[in-house]
């Protein structure tokens, strides 16, 4: 199990279009992987529970990968992160 957390930065937090694609990004991957914003948690395969986080600029989310790619997968989606939000 991968794991990393990241501070969102985007004035709009995680909103629609960016999420869909996070959603797309993750779908890539065989494992598992979730997205906690403080008591929430959701699968960050789909695009309803990353929306219900209601995620802002400024708060901090943990992401965790837990399967066969997890090397990979932690990797791309850390980086996805960074360049997105």
């Amino acid at each position: 199990m991968k794991e990393f957390t990241y501070t969102i930065t985007d004035p709009q937090g995680i909103h629609a279009r960016p999420a869909g694609l996070a959603v797309k990004e993750a779908k890539k991957f065989e494992s598992k992987i979730t997205i906690e914003k403080g008591s929430k948690k959701g699968d960050l395969k789909k695009i309803f529970t990353v929306m219900a986080l209601g995620v802002k600029q400024g708060e901090e989310i943990k992401v965790t990968v837990d399967g066969s790619d997890e090397e990979h997968a932690v990797h791309e989606i850390e980086k996805f992160f960074k360049e997105n939000f």
